[in-house]
């Protein structure tokens, strides 16, 4: 069985790509998911606010605190051997790429282009075979247009396309006006990839102490429909690669997103839910669909049931909204 599929030009074993998580952290939890069958692996993201932060704490406290003697300024704190958030970041990448034969996708999460820029160069000099782009914006500027909010992940594509030599996947929301047109624009931009579509975690409120709380939701398989719809709709369409993400837990979540014309396939809460190894039997299940059904590999699956295959295509569009609506007995 031919399990073998394309990401971001590279050749992968299979379609089990496991998504940025805690998981990705440790160098030990990764060999494990390799060994689970995974044919890559996301790393948890890197946050500039988190670097930007950690500078400007080693610029207060270790470079410009006043002692108050000359003599005790032999008595700071030496940094020769202090590894910031960035330092160790890029040495997992190092590890990881000693330790496993698996392709090592960095994550990372920048707040402003310098940052973005700066960052992904050095991501890609420690040896990160692809980035993902974690683009996580709010739009809470109420002066702000869709428009605008567009022409911002565009131009952080540009930036970046002119300065990285290694493909680049952007993992969009699912909040844009048009996600089809978004897409064909970022391909135009010259992205290798989109993963549709990133989790915006919502914050709560705390009654009794009514202070805005976050919250940690899992995944649940029903959210991966939100990621089938666009990828069938964008399927064929577009000669980038798709990757699916959010509320991918079992094997037929990941059989129906290569019917729609999934490249990869990203788990995550499953992962963390079940431990490293669930995706072996995961990985086993779609084998076996597979053979079951006759099927040669993973490339003949793939989007057979996307909109421009399915024998009724505008069920991905409204009647569905009206069959669903419909179905319903009380």
């Amino acid at each position: 069985m031919d399990l073998t599929t394309e990401y971001l030009g590279l050749t992968l074993a299979n379609p089990l790509v496991p998504s940025a998580s805690p998981l990705s952290k440790n160098t030990d939890s990764v060999r494990k998911l390799e060994d689970a069958g995974a044919s890559a692996v996301v790393m948890n993201s890197l946050f500039e606010e988190e670097v930007r932060a950690e500078d400007q704490f080693m610029d207060a406290y270790l470079f410009n605190q006043d002692i108050g003697h000359l003599e005790a300024d032999s008595y700071r704190p030496m940094v020769d051997d202090y590894q910031t958030r960035i330092d160790e970041y890029l040495a997992q990448i190092f590890s990881l790429k000693q330790e496993v034969d698996i392709p090592v996708i960095a994550s990372l999460n920048g707040i402003t282009t310098g940052g973005w820029i700066e960052h992904a160069l050095e991501l890609q000099e420690a040896g990160a075979d692809a980035l993902e782009l974690n683009v996580y914006h709010v739009a809470a500027d109420m002066s702000q247009s869709g428009q605008d909010i567009e022409q911002m992940y565009l131009d952080l594509l540009s930036a970046l396309r002119e300065k990285l030599r290694i493909p680049m996947v952007m993992k969009l929301s699912p909040y844009f006006s048009s996600v089809a047109n978004m897409v064909t624009r970022l391909e135009a931009g010259g992205v290798d990839g989109v993963s549709l579509f990133n989790r915006f975690y919502q914050p709560s409120i705390d009654i009794e102490t009514r202070e805005v709380s976050p919250e940690l939701h899992l995944s649940s398989s029903q959210e991966s429909l939100l990621a089938m719809r666009w990828i069938a709709i964008l399927s064929g369409r577009v000669n980038i690669t798709l990757a699916a993400t959010g509320g991918i837990h079992k094997s037929e979540d990941v059989i129906r997103l290569l019917m729609a014309g999934a490249d990869v396939t990203h788990m995550c809460s499953a992962l963390l839910i079940n431990g490293p190894e669930y995706l072996a039997s995961v990985l086993k299940e779609v084998a076996e669909w597979l053979e079951e059904n006759e099927y040669d590999s993973v490339r003949q699956l793939k989007g057979c049931t996307s909109q421009r295959h399915a024998v009724d295509p505008i069920s991905y569009e409204r009647s569905n909204y009206m069959q669903v609506l419909n179905s319903y007995k009380a």
